[in-house]
């Protein structure tokens, strides 16, 4: 396909929607490729950057497919009710699977934003560990104006970030959230000219690549299961992650 550009190099893996002309809409082709991509990737790749082409980041589901027949070869979102549970259920957990590897523990992910991060655009943004965004970049969760949820699992880091009733204002009125908001909120890990993002991406991806990747691991799973431990149980999981740190590296230089 040409509508992602995918790469890796040594420690980093790099995935770039590549649709400009439609502000890097995406399909159901397009999280099929990344779910493959995700399941393939390496176990040297330490940080995945996601970016898109051109002035947006990504506007969310291609109009097209949502209703009728398209010229894009794909079946339109639509007609996925029509289908009965025991296979519409796997098929969008197929479609999450393109979205939910970039919070695997091995890995940290990095999304690039710049202009439109709309629904699906959003989601992808959200399913990064970081956010490093222009002065431009807005986001949005548009899916309930037009009558559906959320999908692509981006409500739950929504609500990690930003907590319950902002993230429901937020999905319920489907509005802009620009970029100094972002920041406020902790959508936006730093806001930066756009003619800085990708030093400040490098800078960032250089930065997290220096602590040993093992204790990466390990602090991303504790921080990513912290909110459904309670506080016994997260020392119980800190100090069952301390020695299995210890063990390595008394194995690695021992």
């Amino acid at each position: 396909m040409t509508d992602l550009r995918l790469s890796v190099d040594g420690p980093v893996a790099r995935v770039v929607l590549d649709r400009p002309e439609v502000r890097n809409a995406q399909t159901p082709a397009m999280w099929a490729e990344l779910a493959d991509f995700g399941a393939a990737l390496p176990a040297e790749v330490r940080v995945v950057v996601v970016s898109g082409e051109g002035q947006s980041f990504s506007a969310g589901l291609d109009r097209r497919l949502i209703m009728g027949e398209n010229d894009l070869g794909q079946e339109p979102l639509l007609s996925l009710g029509a289908k009965p549970a025991d296979e519409l259920d796997p098929l969008i957990a197929h479609f999450q699977a393109g979205f939910s590897w970039l919070r695997k523990p091995e890995i940290i992910s990095i999304a690039a934003v710049q202009g439109h991060a709309v629904g699906a655009g959003f989601q992808l943004a959200l399913a990064c560990d970081l956010r490093v965004v222009t002065p431009d970049a807005r986001f949005s969760m548009r899916e309930p104006a037009l009558g559906l949820v959320p999908d692509l699992g981006g409500t739950k880091p929504l609500v990690e970030l930003i907590g319950y009733a902002r993230a429901l204002e937020i999905c319920a009125t489907t509005r802009w959230v620009e970029a100094d908001e972002a920041k406020e909120l902790g959508l936006a890990n730093i806001v930066v000219p756009a003619d800085e993002l990708a030093a400040t991406v490098k800078d960032l991806t250089d930065a997290l690549l220096t602590p040993l990747p093992g204790a990466i691991r390990e602090t991303k799973a504790l921080l990513l299961g912290a909110a459904d431990r309670s506080y016994d149980d997260q020392l119980k999981a800190e100090r069952a992650a301390q020695a299995r740190r210890l063990k390595e590296l008394i194995a690695a230089f021992g």
